[in-house]
């Protein structure tokens, strides 16, 4: 249930609400709004009455809410308006994600060595890039893979920001590593084999950075925005609204041309359904480099709030992922076609 207080209602009144949802053994989620306050209800499995907040001045409406997920549902965007959460990161309110705010995030699969990871933090940036990827620790498939430099790549990572101002993204393999990663990033990523990882989904909700969460290669869109809701029923007391990013990066399908699916018709669905700012991951949706920049173009016009590329100067050589990485020189040409593309579907990259 959502509780709308009325724009007169004080402190008081929304605190005898928070108490009154207490005592039912439930947990209460104050959003502040604009003009008034919301107030969310989670931990009940079956509806609540109305009449449970009968005498309870300030009350405006109570709105019943049957999903799974709750909190990252339109119904709770704090500012009780519908309108779309902006994940800020950062000081700088033009660098972000979501509400007409185009984020680009780019570099390697994975950090190689300090030349290759410098290289790709120059190249992404003169090309308008405002993130840097690039993954220390590697959970890949084989065993017999390569599987990141770990602390070490987190600090050339580290290195990257300091010589370019780049902002950091990259993934979380598991809760003994979180608090290394949660050291040097500025965005956790949690991938796509961990997206039902619950024990990692609650670690990465009591951290204080912003999360960017990949849909599992078999996951439902229902099931993908109730392990979005994991992080934000964790994050209670911090501004979980604005601090949670959703990544569409391709599904399993029986189709085998293509490393996924890409599921284009996430993006209108997911924009009904959730506050949250989703974003692209071409990369691996096709798996394929020279087809990256169509499925990038096609999740723009669908309604994606920003973009994920795996960008490799020297995309034979690299040590995971190279056929999909495009030259830095492609992707230049990619973020120019994006930024046309943007003034007509209202998607700005600052």
């Amino acid at each position: 249930m959502l509780i709308l207080m009325d724009p007169k209602a004080g402190e008081g009144d929304v605190q005898a609400v928070c108490a009154r949802i207490e005592s039912l053994g439930f947990t209460a989620h104050v959003m502040p709004g604009a003009t008034s306050t919301a107030i969310g209800i989670t931990g009940n499995t079956h509806p609540i009455e109305e009449d449970r907040f009968a005498g309870l001045a300030g009350i405006a409406r109570c709105i019943p809410v049957s999903r799974g997920f709750k909190l990252v549902s339109k119904e709770f965007r704090s500012d009780l308006a519908g309108r779309d959460s902006r994940v800020q990161v950062g000081p700088d309110p033009t660098c972000g994600f979501g509400a007409g705010m185009f984020g680009v995030i780019a570099g390697p699969c994975s950090v190689e060595s300090r030349e290759q990871i410098l290289a790709s933090a120059h190249a992404v940036k003169a090309a308008g890039a405002r993130f840097l990827r690039g993954g220390a620790f590697k959970p890949r498939t084989s065993p017999y893979a390569f599987h990141g430099l770990k602390e070490e790549g987190l600090k050339l990572l580290a290195e990257a920001r300091e010589a370019t101002g780049l902002l950091i993204v990259t993934e979380v393999k598991d809760t003994d590593t979180l608090d290394m990663v949660a050291a040097y990033a500025d965005v956790l990523q949690v991938g796509a084999r961990n997206m039902q990882n619950f024990s990692l989904l609650e670690a990465v909700s009591r951290t204080s950075r912003p999360v960017l969460l990949k849909r599992g290669m078999a996951a439902t869109l229902a099931e993908f925005l109730q392990a979005a809701e994991y992080i934000a029923a964790g994050r209670r007391d911090q501004p979980w609204q604005d601090s949670i990013i959703l990544c569409e990066r391709g599904i399993r399908t029986f189709e085998t041309m293509t490393r996924n699916t890409f599921d284009i018709n996430a993006f209108p669905v997911l924009r009904r359904l959730t506050h949250l700012p989703v974003i692209a991951d071409p990369s691996h949706g096709i798996g394929i480099a020279s087809d990256v920049p169509a499925v990038a173009r096609a999740a723009m016009a669908a309604g994606a709030d920003g973009m994920i590329i795996e960008v490799h100067p020297d995309p034979r050589n690299a040590l995971s992922d190279g056929a999909q990485s495009l030259t830095p020189a492609g992707f230049e040409a990619l973020v120019q076609q994006l930024r046309r593309l943007g003034e007509v579907v209202d998607r700005t990259i600052p």
